[in-house]
């Protein structure tokens, strides 16, 4: 019986595979987007890990994160029209503004620049903010480079860097005793 490991070796030479024929580089701005746009994943799922499942905020966040597994397959299809793999759209978009609104009825939004890290729960939907803001700039990279690509992709991580900011904000105002510190304050 022959054993069978994880790992691969095909990407030893500093390429991947993408969906279709071929492979691309690992510094590719495809690859960059995908890369950062798991990172940005996995700091929401940090940040959903300090949740109670009850929150309605966990149930939010968990479908987000399921929903950016359907960006980086999108950006992983050489296809950009493939229906298999194109399945982010302006009803995506508009359910992210409605959970903007839903959560944002219920603060205050500073008028300043906020400081991170009144409550560890801010402080990881700040690091996730972030790196959805880069993956969302990596992804307008690639997208100067393939223009033809589905253009919802850059306007729902756009309004994810905004659901983040808000839900950073609702948190803090959730958790007893916290006060959001401005750079005013500092």
């Amino acid at each position: 019986m022959t054993e069978k490991s994880f790992y691969t070796r095909t990407g030893d030479a500093g390429s991947t595979g993408i969906i279709g024929e071929g492979r691309v580089s690992k510094s590719d701005a495809r690859i960059e987007a995908i890369g950062a746009i798991d990172e940005a994943n996995a700091a929401l799922g940090l940040f959903r890990s300090l949740l109670d499942k009850s929150e309605p905020l966990y149930e939010s966040i968990l479908l987000i994160q399921k929903k950016l597994y359907y960006v980086m397959s999108d950006l992983a299809s050489l296809d950009a029209k493939d229906e298999r793999f194109v399945k982010i759209t302006d009803q995506d978009i508009e359910w992210l503004e409605s959970q903007i609104a839903q959560y944002e009825q219920n603060i205050v939004i500073p008028k300043e620049f906020t400081v991170p890290g009144d409550h560890p729960k801010g402080a990881m939907m700040d690091v996730a903010r972030t790196i959805v803001r880069r993956s969302e700039r990596a992804l307008v990279r690639f997208y100067n480079e393939q223009p033809d690509r589905n253009t919802a992709l850059i306007k729902f991580m756009n309004r994810l860097s905004s659901f983040c900011y808000v839900s950073e904000i609702y948190v803090l105002k959730i958790q007893k005793d916290i006060n959001i510190t401005s750079v005013n304050d500092i």
